[in-house]
């Protein structure tokens, strides 16, 4: 493989099937930290791939390749992680799980033959040849298509100096094999038996793991499926219809009514309704029309639209939110390490507990021989007549099949999935398993203002007028003199008088005294619109007359202006950046979670109490300068601990999200805010934070219970199967079992989440 550049540093990704758990993914990491040349590498058990970052002078992919070999899983792709094919991965997992399904056939008919013959053969009439019988059934289950692939890992394993599950299966079903076949020479009991169910019950546990990661990995699926796979483009004054990764920024794509648009875009012509469900989760249709932007994979409802390319490939929607959520179900959580410290050693360990096991019943079976006399009483497994060999083998397998930490390795990864799935679904976008981690904690929920508690945009509030002028009069000098501005206020009282169906009115002499004000000519009168300071110096009659309330309305954090005709005060006009609907009911929800709520705005301090008391704020920090939010974000962790969130949306909030210890971005804001959180809403909307909270402590909760579960069960069975109380064939079924309840405890997230008006799930 060619050389580049000395001190050029390229990055490369591996899809490896068989890696399913934190244990596995240790293991390749640690095959692959050994060569030279390597730098950063990092596994994602949910998408079954290992990314790294190595020098291509000192290392190259085939080496590589080798190393994850070695430690005896295969590849099944190499790729840049600039050329991401996800559906060629999903093409794969399912290949896998076909594979996995045809070992399991071809391991699963012997052994039920095997057991059909073992039953009469042991309590009813002997078969003649019965040992030469299942020896050639069980061949092929042990050695040939159903465990050569398990023997392949363990001897690659062993030999790279590590120590995989598949080893504890290996040691499990081959020497019980070649044991049993001594039975031909002297009289002894068969282990053939019990080496084939254990590969075949080994095999059906891989088989219902892949399908069930499959169905908790399911959401990065149903994203993978959901893109259009063509596109009909305007080329030549032609409509021609091209595949998706065809189309470049700039082309004009023709949407159809039903069709899904194909990239994210800009609609340069016609008016629809679109279902952005998939990107937010809301099922009521967006109206769009020429300006507005538009998500790839999104659906045109009835109306025919013209849209403009913005985005292609990588930089589309469709594609970050599924980076961000394969981001977060490759993540690792903080209580992971201790798991991953004990199933580091675990395998050693268990490997040594088998030794002495088999030595000590080997030669002190007798001292043991009265617990196996108890528990003969209710376990009708355990023979305490045996010989010491046939106890020793019982024992030592029965730990080596228990033993194995599937259900450990299993526990973080399966709840992240489903959690991070679930999230997507809904519009919430974690990023990282440490965020999950510490957003349970959270004690201190700051709020910037501006775009995230109101709505960013200036609205017509209130207009007041003074006796014998009617409001619609007001309205219409006032909207055709700010007509001729393009200030937001004067945008907001003009949109306002079209809201209220208010007749308009060419001015004339337009004038704009910068901050202060405008004025022009109206149907023969002379409009002046400002301050209070402005219409003093223009020596405005009846102001006074409009004191209380000028100060009644700046009480309440409106911009008010005065509107005088023909040199007399004839009312006020005032706007105001409106609270969005959500804000109440998401701030109420944060107090019920036990929140301190903060808010942390660059406006005045009446304007930020204005709002903080018309939707339940604790405590309002105003006049905060861009720079000063990261302090006082700091101030707060100093006041509270590290237990601070921050939501934000804009450019300027980008620093304080990254000093909080969860960033939170609205997903309309800007997207250096979206990159610099570890949570992102996609709908907008401030109740995704409550949402984002129960579903963080719900995934959180799930983690601890599968890793106090696993952790339980591998403490107390080896145990007792070091002391002859376990017959091996019921561990691996246990085993088995181990692994599919930590799985299907984490699938149990969906069904708390089933509603999507749920807001208080079970945690």
């Amino acid at each position: 493989m060619s050389k580049t550049m000395k001190g050029d540093k390229s990055r490369v990704r591996f899809t490896v099937p068989g890696m399913g758990s934190d244990h596995c993914a240790g293991i390749v990491k640690t095959s692959l930290k050994r060569l030279k040349g390597m730098g950063d590498v990092r596994t994602n058990i949910a998408a079954h791939r290992v990314e790294a970052h190595y020098d291509p002078e000192v290392l190259d992919l085939e080496e590589m390749k080798t190393a994850i070999e070695k430690a005896g899983y295969d590849v099944a792709q190499i790729s840049t992680l600039d050329n991401d094919d996800y559906g060629q991965d999903v093409a794969i997992e399912e290949a896998y799980l076909s594979q996995a399904a045809k070992r399991l056939w071809i391991a699963g008919i012997p052994t039920t033959l095997i057991m059909l013959l073992m039953v009469p053969h042991m309590f009813w009439q002997p078969i003649p040849g019965y040992l030469a019988i299942i020896a050639v059934l069980a061949f092929p289950v042990v050695f040939l298509f159903g465990g050569a692939a398990t023997h392949k890992s363990s001897w690659r394993s062993l030999t790279n100096r590590t120590f995989n599950m598949d080893v504890l299966i290996s040691l499990g079903s081959v020497p019980p094999y070649l044991i049993g076949l001594v039975g031909f020479f002297y009289t002894m009991t068969s282990f053939i038996e019990m080496a084939a169910t254990i590969m075949t019950f080994h095999l059906l546990g891989r088989y219902l793991e892949a399908k069930a990661k499959g169905r908790a990995s399911q959401a990065i699926r149903k994203l993978v499926t959901m893109g259009a796979k063509t596109a009909r483009v305007e080329r030549d004054g032609k409509e021609s219809e091209v595949p998706v990764k065809e189309l470049k920024p700039g082309d004009i794509m023709a949407i159809r009514p039903g069709d899904k648009i194909p990239t994210d875009g800009e609609v340069v012509d016609g008016e629809s309704h679109l279902d952005e469900s998939i990107a937010t989760g809301e099922s009521v249709p967006v109206y769009k029309s020429k300006g507005d932007t538009v998500i790839g994979a999104t659906i045109n409802k009835e109306g025919r639209l013209r849209v403009k390319v913005t985005k292609v490939g990588g930089d589309t929607f469709l594609s970050q939110v599924i980076k961000l959520v394969e981001q977060a179900q490759g993540s690792r959580v903080p209580i992971q390490e201790f798991a991953d410290r004990m199933t580091g050693r675990f395998v050693p360990i268990v490997l040594l507990v088998a030794l002495v096991s088999f030595i000590v019943w080997l030669l002190a079976a007798d001292t043991l021989r009265p617990v196996l006399e108890w528990g003969a009483g209710f376990l009708p497994w355990v023979d305490p007549d045996a010989s010491n060999l046939v106890l020793a083998i019982l024992s030592a397998v029965a730990v080596l099949v228990i033993a194995c930490p599937c259900a450990l390795g299993l526990a973080t990864p399966t709840a992240l999935m489903v959690g991070s799935g679930i999230g997507a679904e809904r519009g919430i976008l974690i990023r990282s398993g440490e965020a999950i981690q510490t957003f349970k904690d959270i004690q201190v929920m700051v709020l910037d203002k501006t775009g995230t508690i109101t709505r960013g945009q200036p609205k017509l509030t209130e207009v007041v007028t003074a006796k014998g002028v009617t409001e619609q009069e007001l309205l219409h000098w006032a909207a055709a003199v700010e007509n001729a501005s393009e200030h937001p206020i004067a945008r907001a009282i003009v949109e306002g008088a079209v809201e209220r169906n208010v007749s308009s009115a060419e001015v004339t002499d337009f004038r704009s005294t910068g901050a202060r004000g405008v004025s022009g000519w109206v149907d023969g009168a002379f409009v002046l619109i400002g301050n209070r300071r402005l219409l003093d110096e223009e020596n405005v009659g009846a102001l006074k007359d409009f004191d209380s309330e000028l100060d009644k309305l700046e009480g309440l954090g409106r911009t008010a202006v005065l509107v005088a005709v023909d040199g007399s005060a004839c009312g006020i006009v005032a706007v105001a950046d409106t609270i969005k609907q959500e804000s109440l009911s998401a701030i109420r929800g944060m107090h019920e979670l036990g929140l301190h709520v903060v808010m942390i705005t660059g406006d005045n301090e009446r304007a930020a109490r204005a709002v903080a008391n018309e939707v339940g704020i604790d405590e309002v920090q105003a006049g905060v300068l861009p720079a000063g939010k990261v302090d006082a974000v700091r101030k707060l962790q100093e006041k509270y601990g590290n237990y601070v969130a921050m939501v934000g949306d804009g450019i300027n909030d980008a620093p304080a999200l990254k000093q909080a210890n969860v960033g939170i971005a609205i997903g309309a804001g800007a997207d250096v805010a979206i990159e610099a959180a570890d949570v992102t809403l996609v709908r907008g909307e401030l109740t995704g934070v409550v949402d984002a909270m129960h579903l963080s402590r719900a995934t959180f909760g799930k983690i601890l219970q599968n890793l106090l579960w696993a952790s339980a069960y591998n403490v107390a069975a080896i145990p007792i199967a070091a002391v002859g109380l376990l017959h091996p064939m019921i561990g691996v079924v246990a085993m088995t079992a181990s692994s599919l309840s930590v799985i299907g405890n984490s699938l149990l997230l969906k069904r708390q989440f089933s509603s999507p008006k749920r807001k208080k799930p079970r945690t």
